[in-house]
């Protein structure tokens, strides 16, 4: 008896030691997350119209939801989003998986190769879609240069000039600098499966498709999971990107939700509405999360 109230005693010890030391790193984490949270749900709820500085602050429940809603504008930006996301992502999961799999092969200066592949991950956003600005100038931009000087176009063409085009080359600079991380992630996994069911399944005469197929894929797909999850919370939230290539143009073409809740922000300084579309956009983020944990969950039950 007195042995397990010894045990006992210590046990709580230990937990208020435990509490002791973890109430700093608690008590930040409400102060720059939980604080805001509740405060920008409150604004939401509120006629919070900077441009109007004398009408005051007053209480109007769901209205700044309901007139989002209502926006035409907000469902094009979410229309926008869908395919950027959709877009973007499947072609940084084939690419990341293709590149993945040439560089899990054995070849003179593999190492190098992979240091370089990272780069554009490790360069900024903003820097990263100044960088596509200049590539895509129609007057001087590298991207004109190249196919105008191998002769597979007559003239410059405008790549930010219609709203089709430009989305496509937001799709492709987001893929750009994305891509080497979903590759990373791959070739993490590539380096876990065992060398021998490779070689078993070549002693059964299975070429490298079946290889793949039944080998690489299921193995992989854990990692296929948290890759895709991550991707596609990153790109519903994607601001950065669209701020510094387009803007949101041309004519809305490249306007997404991140992108939409900035203007009513910032720019038309409705803090109420930009806090409702804000969100919104958190409601989404949260639905797509929960659908992939619920997809996962069952493939590990199915395992």
């Amino acid at each position: 008896m007195a042995l397990a109230q010894k045990k006992s005693r210590k046990n709580r010890e230990e937990q208020k030691l435990a509490a002791f030391l973890l109430a700093p790193a608690i008590l930040i984490m409400a102060v720059v997350t939980v604080y805001p949270l509740l405060r920008s749900l409150w604004i939401s709820m509120l006629e919070w119209d900077l441009t109007k500085p004398f009408s005051g602050h007053p209480f109007i429940g769901f209205q700044n939801y309901l007139a989002i809603l209502k926006d035409p504008v907000f469902w094009q930006a979410a229309k926008v989003t869908a395919i950027f996301v959709i877009g973007a992502v499947s072609l940084e999961i084939i690419s990341g998986l293709l590149i993945a799999l040439l560089l899990n092969k054995n070849f003179v200066g593999r190492n190098l190769v992979r240091t370089l592949s990272l780069l554009p991950w490790a360069i900024p956003p903003v820097v990263n879609g100044i960088m596509w600005k200049w590539i895509l100038n129609p007057s001087y931009g590298a991207l004109n240069g190249i196919l105008y000087s191998l002769g597979l176009i007559d003239e410059y063409i405008i790549w930010l000039g219609n709203p089709i085009l430009s989305l496509l080359m937001v799709i492709l600079a987001d893929a750009w600098k994305e891509t080497p991380f979903i590759m990373l992630l791959f070739l993490a996994a590539l380096q876990t499966i065992p060398g021998e069911l490779y070689e078993a399944a070549e002693v059964d005469g299975a070429n490298w498709f079946k290889k793949f197929w039944n080998i690489t894929l299921p193995l992989i797909k854990p990692t296929m999971f948290v890759t895709l999850s991550l991707r596609t919370i990153w790109a519903l939230k994607s601001f950065d990107l669209i701020y510094t290539l387009t803007a949101g143009g041309p004519s809305n073409g490249t306007n997404v939700i991140g992108f939409y809740t900035y203007l009513k922000t910032f720019v038309s300084l409705d803090l109420g509405k930009g806090s409702a579309s804000a969100y919104l956009m958190t409601i989404v983020v949260m639905i797509v999360v929960l659908l992939y944990q619920k997809a996962l969950n069952q493939k590990g039950t199915s395992a």
